[in-house]
């Protein structure tokens, strides 16, 4: 399981180091290098993000019928053609096209990436393998957009052809080292594997009837509706509207919040890891509503530029302290509460809440951030509050097990797995006992 995993992460590392050479530089690009304008940017971006909410739906029945790795593959070799694409595209038509196929296939690694991480590791191993994903993932897409910023030109496409053929380059690593990766067959997710090409039974009806995993997909929209939805949009606008900071410090307040996260991960996850899962997120509401007021003290208070500036700059840090306690807690209880013929259909379908906070986010933070300072800010100290609340209430729905792994000296498939409504616990047993 080791050498699996330590492919899966450098993989996933990479891929996400090719994204930071373009996704900081897209709206520049298609708007003033290649001029199609600020409309056209827009519309490229919003594709970008409709593709992934178009191709999710169907992703975790994909990755549960054929397995992830194919899916992961497919998923890069998509990505690179869109890349590819994107970097020599001169026109309208072809940039909108390249972008949808490039969203495609970055939506659909995401939970095939997750999803093998699940399948070589087990309920004991899975906090820490998704913790070391985040880590590396944001660590790549930092390195990345460094080196990207190095390259670029904007009196000069070829730089960006560059940057978008090394974007593909990076996806193609990707889908050559997934293919290596032998996946093993352990106890808990020895039922995940079909053997037969035939799909999972019940699907999505299941996935509803399953009130815990209900709640985490409501929780998990705001979270990243609250964060993740913000930090482009929202918070960028209010922070250069209200707070009055120059737009290159943005740039700083976003390497503020990679450098929290790189840091401060670890030693996060050594305070985390025995704790239960439910109280830790319910602390992550409480920082975030913190640093929301600091953002409040940023654009509404009456101290100088420079502690206004400071101010921005530690929200965003004070996001990325929170972002290090999710990272070991919400993915890996995802897929505790998959039953083991529907880790890819949970993946996605958490995947999906996900996508749709990032569409909805700026659409709503967007206009907020610029011109209704107070109300904004308002506004999303209550949806940090909110994601305190929701998520204490998800821990009355936990096993034990589920809420604190620690708590299972042995791995058992009974305790990793949440029952939908309608199951009984021992219609598990049985299954459970044969292993």
């Amino acid at each position: 399981m080791g050498a699996a995993l330590r492919r899966i992460q450098v993989g996933s590392a990479l891929s996400a180091f090719g994204l930071g050479f373009t996704v900081p530089y897209l709206y520049v690009y298609v708007a003033q290098v290649r001029d199609l304008g600020a409309g056209t940017a827009g519309v490229v971006l919003a594709v970008f993000a409709m593709a992934a909410l178009a191709v999710l739906p169907f992703t975790g029945r994909a990755i549960d019928r054929r397995g992830p790795m194919p899916v992961v593959i497919l998923a890069a070799a998509v990505a690179a053609v869109g890349a590819a694409a994107l970097g020599v595209s001169s026109n309208v038509t072809t940039a909108v096209l390249s972008a949808a196929v490039l969203g495609a296939g970055t939506a659909v690694m995401q939970p095939a990436l997750a999803t093998m991480l699940v399948w070589c590791s087990s309920p004991s191993t899975r906090t820490r393998a998704f913790a070391m994903q985040f880590f590396l993932q944001n660590l790549g897409l930092g390195i990345g957009g460094l080196f990207g910023g190095l390259i670029v030109d904007t009196g000069d496409p070829a730089s960006f052809t560059l940057l978008f053929l090394i974007e593909a380059a990076m996806f193609v690593v990707l889908g050559v080292v997934a293919g290596t990766v032998r996946m093993p067959r352990t106890p808990s997710i020895t039922d995940a594997r079909p053997t037969d090409g035939t799909a999972p039974k019940a699907g999505l009806r299941v996935l509803m009837s399953h009130r815990a995993m209900v709640q985490l997909c409501v929780l998990g929209f705001v979270l990243f509706f609250a964060c993740y939805g913000q930090f482009e949009s929202g918070l960028a606008a209010y922070g250069t509207e209200a707070a009055g900071i120059e737009p290159s410090t943005l740039g700083i307040a976003l390497a503020a919040n990679t450098a929290v996260i790189v840091v401060a991960q670890f030693v996060v996850l050594r305070l985390v890891e025995r704790r239960r899962r439910s109280r830790v997120i319910a602390w992550v509401g409480v920082i975030w509503a913190f640093a929301w007021i600091v953002a409040g003290y940023a654009g509404l208070g009456h101290g100088s530029q420079t502690m206004a500036t400071a101010a921005m700059i530690s929200t965003y840090a004070l996001f990325g302290l929170g972002e290090s306690m999710l990272s070991p807690t919400v993915a890996p209880l995802v897929a505790d509460l998959a039953p083991e013929s529907m880790v890819g259909q949970y993946n996605s379908a958490f995947a999906l809440c996900k996508q749709l906070a990032l569409a909805v986010g700026p659409a709503v933070g967007g206009p907020m951030g610029a011109t209704l300072h107070g109300p904004y800010i308002v506004t999303f100290v209550l949806f940090s509050l909110g994601i305190t609340v929701l998520a204490l209430r998800l821990g009355r729905r936990l096993t034990p097990v589920q809420d604190q792994p620690s708590l299972a000296a042995v791995p058992s498939r009974v305790v990793a797995v949440s029952l939908p409504t309608g199951e009984t616990a021992a219609g598990a047993a049985a299954p459970a006992a044969a292993h």
